[in-house]
């Protein structure tokens, strides 16, 4: 199945504009900080995925 990078960036800025909102105490950071870094740890695992011969 083919991820969709488009949906994955979306959710970077999403991410990113309420890790914003946290660095201006709107929205605790301990909220914000591991939802962006999951989603960009998710966004660079399905970068970096590539088709590896695993064997016959």
């Amino acid at each position: 199945m083919k991820p969709s990078y488009v949906l994955m960036i979306v959710s970077i800025l999403f991410s990113f504009g309420l890790h914003v909102l946290g660095l201006m105490h709107l929205v605790p950071l301990w909220i914000s900080g591991p939802i962006l870094f999951l989603s960009l740890l998710v966004f660079f695992v399905f970068l970096n995925d590539r088709k590896r011969f695993k064997g016959l």
